[in-house]
């Protein structure tokens, strides 16, 4: 079974490379993701991942993990740019950095809960779109 943080390194890693299913396959089937736009399931994220995949080419890089027990905390760097239309703006062709934090709840080799905080607003406004 893989460690708590294993889990973490997977889920950023599929992010990189915007593998979408295996993404989607790192958490549990009652999984609960909570994040900008508010909370669902796997599936209600699936969309939003697919954009920030497709249309901002999201690149996370982990700069601190803790790792305790079963929960995990990560805050990185997010960089992308905009390359499609993202929820009806763009493209600009113009790059962001940010700052991301998140949280996550491991349940053995998967994730059951996360938790993601991100200056959204300094994205809109590096990106051109406010």
């Amino acid at each position: 079974m893989p460690k708590a943080k294993d889990v973490v390194f997977a889920y950023v890693e599929a992010f990189n490379r915007g593998d979408l299913e295996a993404l989607c396959r790192l958490f549990t089937d009652d999984a609960v993701i909570w994040g900008v736009l508010g909370w669902g399931t796997v599936e209600q994220a699936r969309p939003v991942w697919h954009d920030l995949i497709n249309s901002l080419a999201i690149q996370l890089k982990i700069e601190v993990i803790i790792c305790e027990g079963e929960q995990v905390a990560v805050r990185y760097p997010e960089t992308g740019k905009s390359v499609k239309a993202f929820r009806g703006q763009g493209p600009t062709g113009k790059t962001y950095e940010l700052l991301a934090m998140e949280w996550f709840e491991i349940r053995g080799d998967r994730i059951a809960r996360r938790w993601g905080a991100r200056d959204s607003a300094t994205q809109s406004r590096q990106l051109g779109f406010a």
